[in-house]
């Protein structure tokens, strides 16, 4: 045990260098968003149709669709900046828990891992809510 305490507190050290700990959590935010960011613009173009489709057959309004690209697109793009980070990453967290509810409810394995994935997306969103963008942010946040 004590061979992981010392590991453990050298990770600690080392990624509270003030540049090391900027430079992880904005590739944090970059691979957060990357997935909300690709999922919007996909919806877009060609995807539009047959994305309302689906949510149409799952009893949401097709007419929806516009928010939650610009929810996707904005909060992706938002989080990359870290602007407004915090908000951001809230509303992006409860999005991915309320689309997981609705997408990926289904009792095969594979929306189990989809609803798994939604979860996973979230808590780390909720991170972002709690600690902020970092330093490199618009927000400027150090906590």
């Amino acid at each position: 045990m004590n061979l992981f305490r010392q590991i453990n507190q050298t990770v600690a050290d080392v990624v509270a260098q003030p540049a090391l700990n900027s430079v992880l959590i904005l590739a944090a935010r970059i691979l957060m968003a990357a997935i909300f960011i690709s999922a919007g613009v996909s919806k877009l173009g060609d995807g539009y149709a047959g994305t309302a489709g689906y949510m149409e057959s799952m009893g949401l309004p097709g007419a929806l669709l516009p928010l939650v690209i610009l929810l996707e697109i904005g909060g992706g793009l938002a989080l990359v900046a870290g602007f407004q980070t915090r908000l951001a990453a809230l509303a992006l967290a409860v999005f991915s828990i309320v689309s997981g509810v609705i997408f990926h409810g289904g009792a095969d394995q594979m929306q189990q891992i989809m609803f798994m994935k939604n979860l996973a997306m979230a808590g780390g969103l909720l991170a972002f809510t709690v600690f902020g963008g970092g330093r490199l942010s618009l927000d400027g946040e150090t906590r």
